[in-house]
């Protein structure tokens, strides 16, 4: 399995202001699907930021993009990992689950198709 990136995902009430204070920071906006926000590193495009609008009932505190969803799948079910979010194509172009991690964060493990 290849990690190609790991990502924190902000959940906020304010998005003109998150996108500003992150624009500040010099991060640019990548991905705008006005519920969710992807902001990256010019100079590092894996270098990002997801924000998410308080009112999106499916979230997780961070994204891991790998090579091979469904394989990292399998693998976190055979070791009885707890899925939160069954493993599924998505609309806006990628296909993913949400695992749970011991300390009770919800990870998104997500590939582009």
């Amino acid at each position: 399995m290849t990690i190609r990136r790991a990502v924190p995902d902000i959940h906020t009430t304010d998005m003109t202001g998150s996108r500003a204070f992150y624009r500040e920071l010099g991060f640019e906006e990548v991905m705008d699907l006005g519920w969710v926000v992807t902001l990256a590193s010019p100079s590092n495009p894996t270098a990002q930021i997801t924000l998410f609008s308080s009112d999106t009932a499916d979230h997780a505190d961070m994204s891991v993009e790998v090579d091979d969803v469904d394989a990292v799948h399998a693998a976190m079910v055979a070791a009885g990992s707890e899925i939160v979010y069954a493993l599924r194509d998505e609309p806006w172009g990628v296909r993913r689950f949400f695992a749970r991690d011991p300390n009770g964060k919800v990870v998104n493990v997500v590939s582009h198709r």
